[in-house]
């Protein structure tokens, strides 16, 4: 089922989004197209390949470091440098604001 102009506001709306008529024009056939090909992989039959538990399965040598414990800083030491600590906390600007 091919893709609406509303299905892009939707989708848009959910990333917190503003699409100008033009860019909901543009995104339209690219949406639908990444959909598109979703579906052919869907189609595939996988039952006989093995899941990857990690990318780097497939390394001949996978560059990981141990999983050993360290020492954390204390909430003080970390905030030491922070410019508006807050209750324990860094205090940081919004900038995600949404009208309701």
């Amino acid at each position: 089922m091919p893709l609406t102009e509303k299905d892009v506001r939707y989708v848009a709306e959910l990333a917190h989004l503003e699409l100008t008529d033009q860019e909901v024009k543009q995104f339209l056939p690219q949406l639908d197209s990444i959909l598109e090909y979703v579906q052919k992989l869907n189609e595939l039959d996988t039952r006989e390949i093995e899941p990857m538990a990690q990318v780097t399965a497939g390394a001949a040598k996978p560059q990981l470091r141990g999983d050993e414990p360290r020492p954390a800083f204390t909430p003080e030491i970390a905030l030491a440098n922070a410019p508006a600590p807050s209750a324990g906390f860094f205090q940081v600007p919004r900038v995600i604001e949404r009208e309701s």
